[in-house]
């Protein structure tokens, strides 16, 4: 039996809604940023929005390595149904 009830995403204005609640908050953040006074340890940090580039590099980076992480441990696709040693 398959659930046929409509759900909150489902709906193209609730996607919107939330859409539009997403970029006052991330407006609001931006402000924030420009008139808030932050005692940095590092000159860097004194650049409006430096902790969400910063943040965007970082996963970026993630990204990245963890593709070439993914070449060096992946394991072929039957390595658990093979039979070894008899069993």
């Amino acid at each position: 039996m398959h659930d046929q009830r409509i759900r909150f995403l489902d709906r193209p204005e609730n996607v919107r809604r939330l859409l539009r609640v997403f970029y006052v908050v991330c407006l609001g953040l931006i402000a924030a940023d420009l008139v808030y006074h932050r005692h940095v340890s590092h000159p860097l940090e004194s650049m409006p929005g430096f902790y969400g580039v910063y943040g965007f590099v970082a996963c970026v980076l993630l990204v990245l390595v963890a593709k070439q992480m993914r070449r060096l441990l992946m394991r072929d696709e039957h390595y658990y149904d093979r039979r070894d040693g008899g069993q």
